[in-house]
């Protein structure tokens, strides 16, 4: 059948080549379809993902959290001189222009309240600053830093940086340009104020800033990652087949699956995120391992003295059904992804799986038609059988050491796994070379932290935010997250209350505390919101209604695991002393600290589906469950040892590795498949013993295993270079769990198939 097959597709070669070009074009024009790039952190998120619901309520219920930061930093380390006042007086003035900002705040801008006389005054804590003297100077600095709104937050502990905030809300219409043309303005600004003011150094934070990163990041690697794996997989296929025809196949193959994944994923709906636009380094490092199987084989055949024709003939009748069963399972381990909770991971397995197929098709069909046109010239071909006949020698005599010492080894380190800690600081999904990451860093070591935790916290009536019952117990809550050491800065609207008592009572310290009755509060409040200026209102702390309030809490970088424990007792706490108040935190820290372990336990369904499926289709390809189950050791081990050195070297499991076990699930079956594959031919065909078919094995395909794996490392290798975390660690990952399949498929796969069939002999 396979015969007729092949001779089929050399007999009409053009026709098959023609059909190939068609089908690859009509797919490809879904590939525009991808766009826009979606810019937005919150993809990371499912639709009915509670973190992101409770964060959507908060964000519908207070002022939206996302932001620009400008961080000033006057070289000679103090905010309060006229000039560098000045210089943040002009910023805060200008990014009111930014587009889609609804509010700034500065130490400028912040609204100053005090007593004169019976009224209360409220005015910008600094007006003019180049006419301001060393008093003047000396009790801004004083207010600043004393108060609770602004103490770092808006200025440093030493009055040595400072920010200007400016929130942003965007329309939500054009994703694609409503985020980068106010981050083009902010960024515009800072080049502005670099000239401007040459003592003064700027850098921009903020997660608006973070949203621009994502489509940054993904650009520069698509522009540097994919040229790259071009580059180093051309090189390698040259070094070893030896020839230009097969290379150039294989190029124009892996370039087409490409287009094929990136198409087929267009017409589906998928848009572009950081994770889903690798993969075309992905399915160009898998599409290869098929093509390199075809060819070495084809290659050996040709180097023998066989004919071209006769030698595509024999390569696909030994190949075609290890590369199918390659296909399918490694197409059902990214097909598994859909199981995951983070959806750009599934776009990112729906079109690598798409590519895998339409490379699996191309591979049996458009390559041995384009290498039967093309000139092929094997005597320069190296088969590789004399190291591959030394290692089985070395392995079969080896048999029962490797299988011991392997088998410890492999237990050993499977042990390691729970050395590993779940941890996502979703700041260093970006490596230091992008501008965002190393402004962010700087903002959090010297001015205010990045994460956050909100909470919404209700009264259960209309204008009930003014009764002292509800104000104490948030001020309660409050002082208890002051004493946390994970917590930087407290942001409450009890502060304001509390300093707004003290001016009605002629600035007296000692009324530094909160309204003694409702109606007393209700007036403060009022008198304060009437005298705040356009965009400086409290609806960033109070909602529409006066019933709830916000109590912001800005924390230390800190693992996922301590934000969720500082999470769960700051829960505890409430239950105990405000349990009227008690609410759940929300905001993107708490969104990426529980994604990671939400993913973990969502991919292990997937993951023991496809592998359900994978052991099925082995048992029934290879029609032996002996065989079936035994390929299950170096399929399954892997992972686990991966995991394990991980563990001993790194120790910390984020969002990215926690897909990996299922991605490579497929992947990793291609060299126990074609080793088993050749071992039973082996014993079935020519009725060798189990010896003699592992040599068999080693010299027939052990070449093609080599050649595969070292492009599949190789391509990973390459995204292992990203400078978005999620996609380097995950290539680094996949890139040594290959490795170790490639060295257990060649030290114990073969002991443990002697082990199992001793010396019987099949006869032929």
């Amino acid at each position: 059948m396979l015969v007729r097959y092949t001779e089929w597709i050399l007999k009409w070669r053009y026709l098959v080549i023609a059909l190939s070009l068609v089908v690859v074009v009509v797919i490809g024009r879904g590939a525009p379809n991808l766009m826009p790039f979606s810019n937005d952190y919150r993809v990371f998120f499912s639709k009915d993902n509670p973190q992101l619901n409770a964060f959507e309520h908060l964000q519908n219920t207070y002022t939206k959290d996302d932001n620009v930061l400008f961080v000033i930093s006057p070289k000679n380390g103090d905010v309060f001189t006229p000039q560098t006042l000045s210089a943040v007086q002009a910023i805060t003035e200008e990014a009111w222009q930014i587009p889609h900002s609804i509010r700034v705040d500065s130490v400028t801008n912040f609204q100053h309240t005090y007593a004169r006389e019976d009224d209360l005054i409220v005015n910008d804590l600094v007006t003019e600053p180049l006419s301001m003297g060393t008093d003047e100077l000396s009790y801004a600095k004083k207010v600043a830093l004393k108060e609770p709104m602004l103490a770092k937050r808006l200025i440093s502990a030493d009055a040595a940086h400072t920010g200007v905030n400016i929130t942003i809300q965007l329309p939500g219409i054009d994703q694609m340009k409503e985020n980068p043309e106010t981050v083009a303005y902010a960024r515009k600004m800072l080049a502005d104020a670099k000239v401007k003011y040459p003592d003064i150094e700027f850098r921009l934070a903020g997660m608006s800033m973070m949203n621009n990163a994502f489509p940054e990041a993904s650009m520069a690697d698509g522009k540097t990652l994919i040229p790259i794996a071009f580059g180093v997989i051309t090189v390698v296929l040259l070094l070893l087949l030896k020839g230009f025809s097969g290379t150039a196949a294989t190029l124009i193959l892996v370039i087409f699956a490409i287009v094929i994944g990136m198409g087929a994923g267009g017409y589906t709906g998928i848009k572009l995120t950081p994770p889903s636009a690798s993969a075309p380094i992905i399915i160009l490092t898998i599409a290869i391992a098929g093509a390199v199987h075809l060819l070495v084989t084809m290659l050996q055949e040709i180097h023998k003295g066989m004919s071209k024709h006769d030698a595509i003939v024999e390569s696909m009748r030994v190949n075609f059904m290890p590369i199918f069963l390659t296909s399918i399972t490694t197409a059902l381990g990214f097909l598994s992804l859909n199981s995951s909770d983070a959806p750009p991971f599934a776009d990112l397995g729906n079109i690598s799986t798409f590519g895998v197929v339409g490379a699996f098709i191309l591979t049996v069909s458009f390559l041995p038609a384009i290498m039967y046109i093309l000139p092929i010239n094997a005597r320069h071909f190296v088969s590789g059988t004399g190291v591959m006949d030394k290692l089985g020698d070395f392995v079969v005599k080896k048999r029962n050491t490797l299988l011991i010492s392997l088998s410890v080894a492999v237990l050993v380190l499977i042990a390691m796994i729970p050395l590993n800690d779940l941890n996502d600081v979703f700041v260093n999904y970006f490596d230091e070379s992008i501008e965002f990451r190393r402004d962010t860093d700087f903002t959090t070591n010297n001015l205010t932290g990045t994460y956050t935790i909100a909470y919404s916290l209700d009264s259960g009536e209309k204008e009930g935010v003014s009764r002292p019952d509800f104000l104490a117990q948030v001020e309660k809550f409050s002082r208890w997250y002051e004493q946390q050491d994970e917590a930087i800065h407290i942001s409450t609207i009890t502060d304001t209350f509390k300093r707004l008592n003290k001016n009605m009572h002629g600035d007296d310290e000692s009324y530094y505390k909160l309204p003694e009755s409702r109606e007393l509060g209700a007036q403060y409040l009022l008198l304060y919101e009437m005298s705040l200026p356009y965009g400086l209102d409290l609806n960033n702390q109070i909602d529409v209604a006066k019933q709830s309030t916000k109590v912001n809490v800005v924390l230390k970088t800190i693992s996922s695991n301590e934000i969720l424990a500082l999470e769960q007792r700051a829960n505890n706490w409430m239950k105990l002393n405000t349990p009227d108040l008690v609410t759940d935190g929300a905001s993107p820290s708490i969104m990426f600290a529980h994604i990671g372990k939400r993913n973990i336990i969502s991919m292990l369904s997937g993951t023991t589906a496809a592998l359900i499926l994978i052991s099925l289709i082995l048992v029934i390809a290879l029609k032996s469950v002996k065989y079936g189950l035994i390929s299950l050791v170096p399929n399954l081990f892997p992972a686990g040892v991966a995991f394990g050195i991980w563990g001993l070297i790194v120790g910390e499991v984020g969002l990215a590795l926690s897909v990996v076990t299922a991605m490579t699930l497929g992947i990793v079956v291609d060299d126990t498949i074609h080793f088993i594959s050749k071992y039973i031919r082996a014993r079935e065909e020519q009725g060798l013993d189990s010896q003699q078919a592992v040599r068999y094995a080693y010299k027939n395909v052990g070449v093609a295993l080599w050649v595969t794996s070292a492009v599949l490392i190789a391509g990973f290798m390459i995204l292992a270079q990203s400078s978005f975390e999620l996609n380097a660690g995950m290539g680094l990952m996949t890139s040594i769990i290959i490795a170790i399949a490639l060295l257990l498929d060649f030290l114990l796969l073969p002991p443990i198939l002697m082990a199992i069939d001793s010396d019987k002999k099949i006869k032929a």
